[in-house]
């Protein structure tokens, strides 16, 4: 009897927090339906996710009462951690500037509606009207996709692509010719470097993919990098530069390389003096920027230039616009698993990333196993902000062309595509998939390269 009563009492103990949670509700911390929200499906959305997803994706969480019993409050909190390194739902759908939802939070939210992968089963456990119901996932479904074809794909492009998690790249951005023509020759100019050795194209050859080839690039001297440098095409549709985001914008990129001791070791006035000399440059320079030479004036040149730098009309983005015969079988393959294995949510848009920072070692720890020290560049997002939570985050690099740009990761750690495919579905995703179905992956990665001036990158 004695035993037969614990049982009951346990069983008392365990429906009592879910029937409590079906009757009152989960304590609210974060209210997205006091809003003002001028888009009607985004009005109705959004009390499906307060009530069913938010919880665990804020800052602004209150605990439930149970969460002070033993045990409880540990779980919950890892739990809503976890969830932080997901996605802040609350940053991410109402970024400010009267701003979208963001790409990978339209990305994200619509593969685990797709995929029933969310709430998870313990939260379920404890909230039993938690589950979505096919007419919820059906309306945020519709919600995510009728708001990336509003105003993340191009007006001209077909309803079926705007609503897809990657689109096609542009022919072309709007740039001041005059300004990108300056930019060009300034980008391609060792002047810009102490010594006059080195050029913003150095580390980022457009003949190779936009990037260098090496591990770290070398400055100025023989100096040595610490991260790996990301391609400068398409870099115009990143939010922001750099690994960490430490630069809002091109313009305010191109000013870093130029005063970093250890890349071009110069300053805007050294470079002034030098470029001064040069009277038909000059003369050039001063028709478009009266106002003569300066930071600004040549940083904004370099970066009108950079703008010009995308690479539509890969293979991809000719089987995105209906081309059904671009890709082959594997490679259709290949993006199907691609998007199942979350691949896509946060490599997204036009550039298939650039538009988010996310925790390298999501499900292992990348680090530990990797060895060697941690280093000021392993800290990523971590460097700008010295938040906690913001250590070993970093901008999601772009795919584009990922095939001409190895060595791969922010530590360049290796040049083997497949293997970098195993490394992030192992510590991004927590999943180990057949080899035949990485090396579909890889098939599809590799039609990605696009053109530059006509011309098929390789």
């Amino acid at each position: 009897k004695y035993i037969v009563g614990i049982i009951v009492l346990g069983i008392i103990g365990a429906l009592a927090f879910p029937i409590v949670n079906l009757i009152v509700g989960p304590p609210v911390g974060t209210s997205l339906t006091d809003r003002r929200i001028d888009e009607p499906l985004f009005a109705k959305v959004l009390p499906i996710l307060e009530k069913k997803c938010v919880n665990c994706h804020t800052t602004e969480y209150k605990l439930p009462f149970y969460a002070n019993f033993p045990i409880a409050k540990g779980i919950i909190e890892a739990d809503i951690k976890l969830g932080l390194f997901y996605m802040n739902m609350v940053k991410e759908l109402f970024p400010g500037e009267n701003k979208p939802p963001t790409e990978v939070a339209l990305a994200k939210i619509e593969h685990t509606t797709l995929m029933n992968e969310m709430p998870p089963f313990r939260y379920v456990a404890l909230h039993w009207d938690s589950m979505l119901s096919k007419d919820e996932q059906n309306l945020i479904i519709d919600w995510v996709r009728e708001t990336r074809a509003k105003y993340y794909a191009p007006a001209e492009f077909p309803e079926n692509v705007k609503r897809e998690v990657i689109q096609p790249l542009p022919q072309k951005v709007q740039v001041d010719e005059r300004k990108a023509k300056l930019g060009d020759k300034l980008y391609h100019d060792k002047r810009l470097s102490k010594d006059n050795s080195l050029a913003c194209a150095g580390c980022h050859d457009l003949a190779k993919g936009g990037v260098d080839r090496k591990r770290f690039s070398e400055g100025v001297g023989g100096a040595v990098g610490g991260i790996n440098a990301p391609t400068v095409y398409n870099a115009v549709f990143n939010f922001v530069q750099f690994w960490d985001g430490r630069a809002a914008d091109l313009k305010e990129q191109a000013d870093g390389p130029v005063n970093n001791p250890i890349e071009m070791a110069s300053n805007w006035d050294e470079v002034k003096s030098k470029l001064i000399q040069d009277e038909e440059f000059t003369k050039e320079f001063l028709e478009v920027y009266p106002e003569g030479y300066g930071k600004d004036s040549i940083t904004e040149a370099i970066a009108e230039f950079e703008k010009t730098l995308i690479t539509p009309n890969s293979r991809f983005d000719q089987f995105l616009m209906g081309k059904s015969d671009a890709l082959t079988q594997e490679e259709k393959e290949g993006y199907a698993l691609f998007k199942k294995y979350r691949c896509a949510t946060c490599h997204v848009g036009k550039a298939m990333g650039g538009q988010s920072f996310e925790k390298m070692g999501l499900k292992a720890d990348y680090f530990k196993d990797r060895g060697g020290e941690i280093t000021e560049s392993d800290l990523g997002r971590y460097n700008v902000t010295k938040k906690e939570e913001d250590k070993h985050k970093f901008k999601v690099p772009i795919l584009r062309n990922i095939a001409l740009t190895p060595p791969y990761l922010h530590d360049g750690s290796t040049d083997d595509l497949q293997k970098v495919v195993n490394i992030m579905l192992k510590y991004q995703v927590g999943l180990q998939i057949p080899k035949s179905e990485e090396e579909k992956i890889v098939k599809f990665l590799n039609t990605l390269n696009g053109e530059y001036q006509g011309k098929l990158l390789q």
